[in-house]
């Protein structure tokens, strides 16, 4: 049974095939499916595993569904007033991003339905613990209405999270069901990657695709960590950087840290996902100086249409990629999937046209990424100086050493395959469900056992079960994911550095992942040949990506066939 990984990006559209071979095209932003057809180049595949971009941009190019929201008297306004926090505390001129739901299509139970609806979500007060008043309202609504119930996709109290994620499933709903219904074209079976770091079916991720806004991301991460357990080096951070962003996540004992929430678009997404941060750094990127004087870079990219300037697609602005070939961390040589060979000439006339420089532009961007590694690691109460860096994505292993250097990281790990190291997590990622309930009773630590247990067979059966509960002393606002309650004061000391000993501990939240293996784990791909030991300064030519070992680094074959990247130690 033949499994392929596909993972769509903005820049190119990457492919691993359990065999071990691979493919890269330049991604389609306005038909992602055809990107897939043409990556596959025919390949008859049985099962096809899949991390996609269209929930993301959607949601970030506002182009869903029109929505309307049910919900309770007073409470039409949730989505727009949202919380006291400000998009940028001291910049008057700052604002909120704008409601997917217009103030005319909010209404409350019992009004008139607004007309030109696509779908609508509905969210009433306290319907995680109460589902019973949503499920009257949908079946009101009838069979014929494309409804998104907010206990059905976030059981979790916060009405404004909960009404948020609701409205952003229906928004998503008709865009996701047809880019999936073309997908469905190609293989028997199509799995998709949710923000979870878990494959389901298409039509549940058609349902819930609420759940897909981290579908790519969350695949690399999980190689990442794969990659990095088979080093020998168990605790780590995940650093991806591809064409439009840079997505990095903390491995703490081979496993990545999970999240309750995450926004997107400025808009809060309440459900469960890998603590992945993002930010708009890659090797499209356009740099430019601001109106400050200052040297920017992104988050703005050239993307694949029409790409750095030294694709020669009509790109004239300059890139980081162009500043890498400039600066030699690129082959002069090279020669990109769907593209010619690279013009340098063309990559020093953007630069020199808009007055920067090359060593400029990487200067700036990589300091863009220590902030963004410094985010998920000593912000979370771990030290860079105890984690290996593992550098994937077509950009990533460009960059990765100089990282690595700014936070003291003792060593970077380059995984084989790391230009579509996303698509290899994609052939080797488990199904996955994932649950998670409110838990009503606070204090009542008694019942949590016997309540995760019934989660647990709600879940089905499967080869891996974890639990954990959401905690945090009484009167806090915010919680911490734990795998018992008796681990919590532990891990607020990591997070926040104090302890409360002897303060009541409350549970707000019970959560299940059920996980069955893919027959073909990341770590069982063959391992391509090639690979030797080199002294820096040394550019290392993949077919996916360029691995740049700077002066005073060296490169050697490790665990798993990844590069280990160290400091001389002479």
């Amino acid at each position: 049974m033949t499994r392929a990984g596909v993972d769509t990006g903005g820049t190119f559209t990457d492919v691993v095939l359990d065999d071990g071979r691979i493919a890269k095209v330049l991604s389609r932003p306005d038909d992602p499916a055809a990107a897939v057809a043409a990556a596959l180049d025919g390949e008859a595949v049985d099962v096809l595993a899949h991390g996609t971009t269209v929930a993301t941009n959607a949601v970030l190019e506002r182009r869903g569904a029109t929505v309307a929201l049910v919900t309770d008297p007073g409470f039409e306004d949730v989505t727009e007033i949202g919380r006291q926090n400000r998009p940028s505390l001291y910049d008057p001129f700052a604002d909120r991003p704008e409601p997917l739901v217009p103030r005319a299509h909010r209404i409350h139970v019992g009004a008139p339905m607004p007309e030109g609806i696509d779908a609508v979500a509905v969210c009433l007060l306290h319907a995680d613990l109460d589902p019973a008043p949503e499920r009257a309202v949908a079946d009101a609504l009838g069979a014929d209405v494309d409804v998104t119930c907010s206990h059905e996709i976030s059981p979790e109290f916060r009405e404004y999270e909960r009404t948020s994620t609701a409205v952003i499933n229906a928004y998503l709903r008709p865009v996701c069901r047809t880019y999936l219904r073309r997908l469905a074209t190609l293989a028997p079976e199509v799995l998709v990657m949710t923000s979870a770091g878990g494959l389901v079916p298409a039509a549940a991720a058609a349902d819930r695709p609420a759940a897909l806004l981290l579908s790519g991301p969350a695949a690399g991460v999980l190689a990442g960590a794969a990659a990095a357990v088979a080093a020998g080096f168990p605790d780590a951070v995940t650093f991806d950087m591809g064409g439009t962003s840079t997505d990095v996540c903390l491995v703490v004992d081979g496993r990545p840290e999970p999240a309750a929430q995450r926004t997107v678009g400025g808009l809060p997404v309440r459900l469960p996902s890998l603590d992945v941060h993002t930010i708009g750094a890659g090797g499209g990127s356009i740099a430019r100086i601001d109106a400050g004087g200052a040297l920017a870079v992104g988050p703005r990219s050239a993307g694949a249409e029409p790409g750095p300037a030294c694709y020669g697609r009509g790109g004239t602005e300059p890139t980081v990629t162009d500043a890498d070939l400039v600066a030699g961390r690129i082959p002069a040589d090279a020669a990109f999937p769907g593209l010619d060979r690279l013009d340098r000439s063309a990559a020093e006339e953007a630069l020199a046209r808009a007055g920067v420089g090359a060593h400029g532009v990487i200067t700036v961007v990589d300091a863009a990424m220590v902030q963004a590694v410094r985010r998920v690691s000593v912000e979370r109460g771990a030290d860079p100086r105890d984690l290996a860096l593992v550098a994937f994505g077509g950009a990533g292993p460009l960059h990765a050493c100089a990282i690595a250097e700014e936070l003291e990281m003792p060593v970077v790990i380059v995984p084989p395959r790391a230009g579509v190291l996303s698509a290899a997590g994609l052939v080797g990622a488990p199904t996955q469900t994932d649950l998670v309930r409110s838990w009503p009773d606070p204090l009542d630590h008694g019942g949590v056992d016997p309540a995760l247990a019934a989660l647990t067979e709600e879940a089905g059966g499967a080869a891996e079960v974890v639990t954990s509960v959401d905690c945090r002393y009484a009167g806090q606002s915010h919680e911490l994911t734990v795998a018992a309650v008796d681990d919590f004061p532990a891990e607020h000391q990591r997070r926040n550095g104090y302890a409360r000993p002897g303060a009541p501990v409350e549970v707000v939240a019970l959560r299940v992942s059920a996980r069955t293996p893919s027959p073909t784990p990341v770590e069982a791909l063959p391992v391509p040949d090639g690979r030797s030991a080199a002294v820096g300064p040394a550019v290392l030519a993949e077919p996916d990506c360029t691995v740049w070992v700077p002066e005073g680094w060296t490169a050697e074959v490790g665990g798993g066939g990844s590069w280990i990247l160290q400091r001389s130690r002479s």
